[in-house]
């Protein structure tokens, strides 16, 4: 099965940045022009971004809608945005916006009957941020613990129709340490569900050992850290992925 390689762009306040484990006060900005981010990867042969909405994760709201629908409008490739996703006025902008997926975290885990609505009226559009740490998942931002187990909560958004999700290690995230590979592998094994990892990921070992576990139904990496210190390249990732 072929595995997406997707960069990651983290927005906050209209720059692209990237946090240490999702901490807001260990922040690196990388690019004060978003735009100009995504049409590299997209020139490179990303065949999808992963868009984070960094002021609509911690806020609630975001202020970060002229770059969203600038990146629709100068894409030719898709993207998925997550971060502060939490009604439906939130999620069909979004759409309207441009942006070809959503994905909802804290109110997957709040709120299922919406999440469930929201299936209803797109469908495998919807993918659900699976964000844990050690174990338990995490919501607003990374900022609160739910005290929900992270396998019970993929199992649970199974039952309610969703297809794929996106598992983010938040302890490694930012780390270059490498992914959870261990725990990817429980979730692929104990569900039914696409699964895209993220998190952790440093190198070309990463996704050759992502990738033996296509076959169990991982589709995806993101990787974010890795690009933009140049520890990996994506060119080079992408062959590994289509090999």
């Amino acid at each position: 099965m072929l595995l997406k390689v997707i960069p990651a762009i983290d927005l906050k306040e209209g720059c692209c940045v990237r946090l240490l484990q999702g901490d807001p006060n260990q922040e690196t900005i990388y690019s004060d022009n978003p735009i100009e981010i995504a049409l590299r990867w997209e020139e490179k042969g990303a065949p999808l971004l992963h868009v984070v909405d960094l002021d609509g994760a911690f806020q609630g709201s975001s202020v970060n809608h002229k770059v969203i629908e600038s990146l629709a409008n100068q894409l030719k490739i898709p993207f998925q945005l997550g971060g502060g996703l939490r009604s439906y006025e939130a999620v069909s902008r979004a759409f309207s916006l441009g942006v070809s997926r959503v994905v909802l975290g804290t109110v997957a885990v709040e709120n299922q009957v919406f999440l469930e609505e929201m299936l209803n009226l797109f469908g495998e559009n919807i993918l659900v941020g699976l964000d844990a740490r050690y174990g338990k998942v995490a919501v607003r931002g990374w900022t609160e613990e739910s005290g929900i187990n992270a396998l019970t909560l993929a199992k649970k958004m199974e039952e309610l129709g969703v297809k794929e999700i996106i598992y983010t290690d938040i302890h490694r995230d930012g780390t270059l340490k490498g992914p959870d590979l261990t725990f990817t592998e429980e979730l692929a094994r104990e569900t039914n569900l696409s699964i895209i990892v993220s998190g952790g990921v440093s190198r070309l070992e990463d996704l050759i050992k992502i990738k033996e576990l296509s076959g169990l139904g991982v589709t995806g990496v993101i990787v974010g850290k890795a690009l933009y210190s140049g520890s990996l390249e994506l060119e080079k990732a992408l062959k590994i992925a289509k090999e």
